[in-house]
């Protein structure tokens, strides 16, 4: 190698570097700024009501009109000054309601998780499985619905939650959910990868379809499922809109509706309330990081 050479080798080297320095502090820095809310949220529900109320309190007070004016200075504390539990023994002990609250949220996500991939891995199977034109229209139309925002949907999901004679109930909130099209679009993406080799040598086997499918598919596409399962319970753990809009008794809202709608008399319960609301999507997130990130780039498809 020339010394020529060597000196463009040399710069191009430390160009690299410098550029994956810049790239690194600023993904750390990003990193920072994104973790700063949740930070926030778990040191400040240690504190007070009082110790709140003097450093935030300006945000949550309301002026005539029902308006909102934010203070123009407002301390921001991550280390209270005198670490209370009151708002952990009222949300859990002395405040049913909010605990209620909790379980809703659990009664409405679980079953909708569960009963949501079911049905996605069965509509999954039968579009990678079979051809035709009808079946790409009606995954067209699933493609079509998915993209729609909730606020779209939420009219048609009322109305016919009327018709069915569920409106007001639990039934109101799971069913739509159960049926959504989301994991369908994405297990279909995943079963379409898998090569159909491993189906064909199944079938000289004498292989059923039933078994093609539990037997090879499903285990093909188990971090797919994983993953999808984690977007749909996150999804759903925040729901605000469907028990506002198809709910009539505040009784049955979940704890997210709850939490949109903080005021000046429950600002302490509500951090107390959002640590103990982020633990489930937490502890699914950290548990099963790598097989959503495999699930969503199908890198584990051929394991």
């Amino acid at each position: 190698m020339t010394k020529k050479k060597k000196k463009r080798f040399s710069l191009s080297k430390t160009w690299s570097n410098i550029l994956l320095g810049i790239v690194t502090v600023f993904t750390a820095i990003s990193a920072v700024i994104f973790l700063l809310p949740t930070v926030l949220t778990i040191t400040n529900s240690f504190m007070a009501q009082s110790e709140i109320n003097a450093n935030y309190g300006m945000i949550f007070n309301t002026v005539t009109g029902n308006k909102t004016f934010i203070a123009e200075k407002v301390n921001l504390k991550f280390i209270p000054d005198m670490v209370s539990f009151g708002q952990y023994g009222t949300f859990l002990l002395k405040s049913p309601d909010y605990l209620l609250k909790f379980w809703n949220s659990v009664i409405y996500t679980v079953p909708i998780v569960i009963f949501q991939i079911l049905v996605a891995l069965g509509a999954s199977y039968s579009f990678a499985r079979l051809t035709g034109k009808i079946k790409e229209i009606i995954f067209f139309i699933y493609i079509v619905v998915m993209l729609m925002p909730y606020q779209v949907t939420l009219v048609p999901n009322y109305l016919v939650a009327d018709k069915l004679g569920i409106l007001g109930t639990r039934l109101s909130i799971i069913l739509p959910g159960i049926f959504s099209p989301f994991a369908v679009y994405l297990l279909t993406k995943a079963m379409k990868r898998i090569p159909k080799a491993f189906s064909e040598a199944a079938k000289l086997d004498g292989a059923s379809e039933f078994r093609i499918f539990t037997d090879i598919y499903m285990p093909m596409v188990r971090g797919s499922i994983f993953s999808v399962m984690i977007l749909i319970f996150i999804d759903y753990w925040n729901m605000v809109e469907q028990p506002m809009v198809l709910l009539s008794d505040e009784g049955m809202y979940p704890l997210s509706v709850f939490l949109s709608k903080i005021n000046s008399g429950d600002t302490g319960l509500a951090f107390a309330a959002a640590v103990v609301y982020m633990i489930p999507s937490m502890l699914l997130f950290l548990y099963g990081e790598d097989a959503l990130v495999e699930g969503i780039s199908g890198s584990a498809t051929l394991k």
